[in-house]
């Protein structure tokens, strides 16, 4: 009957005071019962029936009060809105470079880092729709799992979808960085970043991290760094058994954080260490804070009136409380 109901506003909310009345109606329709209706003591209701006629008779009270509810919430005036908008928006380039090591499944992070990166990251990219987002993966190779694009549904099915082993093991954090620049670097927006999440020291690849840095700069992409690990000692992956599964030993936590500052200084951008999930959602949100988009939007609105159909229903059980009572339950109400 109502299109849109969640949308539905009130211009009159204050005639809601007159649902009151209702119960007051029922009080009195209960004390006049019981006013007109006297009472007799016999030792037996043998032979006596009740009339359904008789029973139903209280319906007429039903009635009267959903019409009444019915009527009072039309004269509040039910209204929905049709808006548009037009936004304009200064967007941001984003490319998010994750490591996908071995390494990324230490269980220092619940239940390992390589899930709760993915979880954050993924809490990041939906609190902003207006930008372009795409996503790089690397461990001892890397490549673009989705370029940059504004369907952030289809980039967090990817996301979820990610999981270590679809490429070669090792840490190659300057071929993941410098994929990441080769995506943006032909970008005409003012803003392109990259964000770059790692747990540990560059050891595979063609390109050193500071190299990539080098051509970030040269191409005005800011580079954010992320050392993802705990302080101290983390249930690491060392092995693989005969089943296939990853044999864990408690080992120290290794993170090149005098790498991940340099890249982060030569691409003006800034280092950040997240020792434990919470710490990571701090850190996406401080970057959320420092790259924020530039958005104008103008709204339209209409109102729409949408008291009629309280109105006929209100009518209709009127209509019928006053039939019923004068053919049905005539000489009994």
């Amino acid at each position: 009957m109502l299109s849109n109901w969640r949308e539905i506003t009130f211009a009159n909310p204050d005639f809601f005071w007159l649902l009151l009345i209702i119960p007051l109606m029922i009080i009195w329709y209960i004390f006049r019962e019981k006013k007109f209706y006297g009472t007799i003591k016999i030792t037996t209701t043998k032979g006596f029936g009740n009339s359904p006629i008789a029973i139903f008779r209280h319906s007429l009270i039903v009635l009267r009060s959903i019409a009444i509810a019915a009527l009072i919430t039309a004269l509040a005036r039910p209204q929905t809105s049709l808006s548009w908008q037009d936004v304009t928006t200064e967007g941001i380039d984003i490319i998010i470079a994750l490591d996908i090591s071995s390494s990324m499944l230490s269980k220092d992070f619940k239940p390992n880092r390589l899930e709760a990166s993915k979880e954050v990251a993924m809490d990041f990219i939906s609190e902003r729709p207006y930008d372009r987002i795409g996503l790089v993966i690397y461990a001892g190779e890397s490549f673009t799992q989705c370029p940059l694009t504004t369907d952030h549904d289809i980039l967090l099915n990817l996301f979820s979808s990610l999981e270590n082993g679809i490429i070669e093991d090792g840490t190659a954090i300057g071929m993941g960085l410098a994929t990441a620049v080769n995506r943006l670097k032909d970008s005409e927006t003012k803003s392109k970043i990259v964000i770059l999440l790692t747990d540990g020291s560059s050891n595979r690849g063609s390109i050193p991290p500071s190299t990539a840095a080098e051509i970030a700069r040269e191409f005005g992409i800011r580079v954010y760094t992320i050392g993802v690990g705990t302080n101290g000692m983390a249930k690491t992956p060392v092995a693989i058994d005969y089943r296939g599964d990853y044999v864990y030993e408690m080992r120290e936590v290794v993170i090149d954080e005098k790498t991940l500052i340099e890249i982060a200084e030569i691409a003006d951008g800034k280092y950040f260490r997240a020792t434990n999930k919470n710490s990571l959602e701090d850190v996406y949100h401080e970057i959320d804070k420092l790259e924020k988009s530039k958005i104008e939007v103008t709204e339209y609105k209409k109102k729409s009136e949408k008291f009629w159909p309280f109105a006929l229903v209100s009518i209709v059980l009127l209509l019928l409380e006053f039939l019923l009572r004068n053919i049905i339950f005539k000489g009994i109400v």
